[in-house]
């Protein structure tokens, strides 16, 4: 069975041609980057210039490269190290539909005592620009919001996000691990961006690999201490192998942005209109807005989208839901409800991430699947009976009281709950 692998916002293949950049590293050229000698020489290097090759991806200056374990460790270096350095503030700015590594980091910080406020998005998962201004106070010391959601796919404006933040005189930083390499980034005009974060397995480098760019003159303590590396800003030897690989995958990366945002994004727009069109009771999430040109979020109405996952998922192809299922809970995602996407939807959403490895006649398999399982879930969803099949027969009078009523597939009468 052929493996479809369309949930490219969770991870991606790491790329052959990184895996060949990175394979001496791990055998001859095993030499310690920091060290005096020629044998650690010829690594240190290959580290610079794979620090040049990330750079370039996002418009920035090598010495302005922090290389770090992953995204997560970026987003917390950021959001400490700031409010380390500045702390007299104790307020910080993000929004409600931010990954969990910064979620989680504003749920700790308003135990330590600190002032959180997350702006809220609209129904198409746009965000509030007036709101966010409001938010930020002379107290705040740092705002964080996400570059692209990893959910939707949404956009945000950050060029215009940043001048607000700015003009506050707050430290701005960026999520951009969903957004690099698939969108044009670029510091050296996008110059209210004081930090961007980057995680190496989104953009075909492998796990364990991160990247948090902070612009020259920001003020910033170090997370991890212990060691004199990258500038004095992130302790510890570096992993070369995988910085090698992120080179590589940044320079290949580059050279693809075209392709991302012209055939992939053809791909995602015939996935999405071969959803939309035949399945009835479909919404698209984040429609209206400006969105990643490899994700489309689509809710399923009356049925979970853990059962849609499964069928697929027998049939090799690979995507995601956009409910909390991969931590068993019951409760739809955080940025679906933020979105207030009704509760018969929102279980049902399912993520498709494509890259640039997918073809057409993938997504020609994904449609000619997709509605044939949409109707099977349905035909024994209790959500698409009608109401007096679903209530018990002692209580047929509640059948004739309820309301509303909406009519799905078939013409048949659904209750909304």
């Amino acid at each position: 069975m052929k493996t479809i692998y369309l949930d490219n916002n969770a991870t991606t293949r790491t790329a052959p041609e990184v895996v060949e950049a990175m394979l001496p590293y791990f055998s001859d050229l095993y030499g310690n980057p920091s060290s005096m000698h020629y044998f650690g020489g010829q690594v240190e290097k290959s580290v610079r210039l794979a620090r040049e090759k990330v750079a370039s991806l996002i418009g920035a200056e090598p010495g302005e490269i922090v290389f770090t374990s992953c995204g997560t460790e970026s987003d917390i270096t950021a959001i400490f190290g700031t409010l380390e350095s500045y702390p007299e503030k104790r307020h910080m700015v993000t929004t409600r539909v931010e990954h969990p590594a910064v979620n989680h980091v504003a749920q700790v910080l308003t135990k330590r005592g600190y002032r959180v406020t997350q702006v809220p998005v609209d129904r198409s998962g746009g965000l509030d620009l007036k709101q966010l201004d409001t938010a930020i106070t002379p107290d705040t010391a740092v705002v964080s919001v996400m570059w692209a959601n990893n959910e939707t796919g949404v956009v945000f404006p950050i060029e215009e996000i940043a001048g607000i933040v700015k003009e506050k005189g707050s430290v701005f930083h960026t999520d951009a691990v969903q957004a690099a390499g698939k969108i044009p980034l670029d510091m050296s005009r996008q110059n209210h961006i004081d930090m961007l974060s980057i995680s190496g397995h989104k953009l075909h480098a492998p796990k364990g690999i991160g990247v948090l760019y902070v612009r020259k003159g920001t003020r910033l303590a170090p997370y991890i201490i212990g060691g004199h590396q990258e500038r004095g800003r992130r302790g510890g030897t570096e992993n070369v192998p995988y910085i090698i690989g992120l080179g590589r995958a940044s320079e290949l990366a580059l050279g693809r942005l075209d392709d991302e945002n012209t055939r992939v994004s053809a791909l995602r727009d015939k996935l999405e209109k071969g959803i939309l069109d035949p399945i009835p009771n479909t919404l698209l999430n984040g429609q209206g807005q400006p969105r990643l040109p490899n994700t489309l979020n689509v809710s399923f109405e009356y049925i979970e989208g853990e059962s849609i996952l499964l069928m697929l998922s027998k049939l090799g192809i690979c995507a995601s839901s956009g409910s909390a299922c991969t931590s068993g809970s019951l409760e739809p995602s955080h940025v679906l409800r933020a979105m207030g996407v009704p509760f018969t939807a929102a279980h049902g959403s399912i993520r498709f991430s494509l890259s640039y490895y997918n073809e057409e006649e993938e997504i020609d398999f994904v449609l000619a699947q997709l509605p044939d399982i949409v109707r099977k879930l349905r035909a024994i969803s209790p959500f698409c009976r009608p109401v007096s099949e679903r209530l018990p027969e002692r209580l047929p009078e509640l059948a004739e009281s309820r309301e509303p009523v909406e009519p799905v597939e078939g013409g048949r009468r659904v209750e909304r709950f």
